[in-house]
């Protein structure tokens, strides 16, 4: 599911009983999967993110990833809820996307979910903030939907961009001045104060 354009519902909540199931067993298990982030390793067989959004109220706390596999349900929650709330567009979330802002999150050891500012941006939606502010990328990899600006309360700016450079696998913005930090799963580069 990298950035593929097709429309998004509101999945179903059916599957978490069985994720739930899923990683009592598998938390201690010891991972088998090629090429994960280190950080994932000695981290059981699953793969979690929780984020809320302060736009539309809603949260999201989902396992995406079970025994070297992504659920196809998950990314669609995720991509759901990653949408342009300005107007109701969803497309599928680049899993390396999820993957760094996962990693990043459990590097960070906080239990908080992430604030999520922006993700997938349509292209009307990327044109208007391009317009207000010359920060904001004609190309931006909000419109392939694999990049998210980010906050955690209990973390700072430089902590977050540390931990996700540290990760050394796609672009990481600093906005000290908004008090965001930009994640992609772009060419490995940093920018901002």
């Amino acid at each position: 599911m990298s950035g593929s354009q097709s429309s998004i519902t509101r999945p179903g909540m059916t599957r978490r009983g069985l994720l739930a199931a899923f990683a009592a067993t598998t938390v201690a298990a010891a991972p088998h999967y090629a090429n994960a982030f280190s950080l994932f390793r000695n981290a059981g067989d699953i793969r979690r993110i929780k984020m809320y959004s302060g736009r539309t109220g809603e949260s999201l706390d989902t396992i995406y990833w079970i025994e070297g596999k992504y659920l196809p349900e998950a990314l669609r929650e995720i991509a759901y809820f990653m949408r342009d709330w300005r107007n109701d567009r969803a497309i599928g979330i680049d899993t390396r996307a999820i993957d760094i802002m996962a990693a990043a999150h459990r590097l960070l050891d906080v239990s908080e979910p992430y604030m999520l500012l922006s993700g997938y941006r349509s292209p009307q939606t990327n044109a208007m903030l391009r317009s207000r502010s010359r920060n904001v990328a004609q190309n931006s990899l909000h419109l392939k939907g694999e990049a998210a600006d980010l906050r955690l309360r209990s973390r700072s700016v430089a902590q977050m961009s540390r931990a996700a450079s540290a990760l050394s696998a796609g672009g990481v913005g600093r906005y000290s001045g908004s008090d965001f930090v930009h994640m992609d799963c772009g060419p490995v580069r940093t920018w901002g104060v």
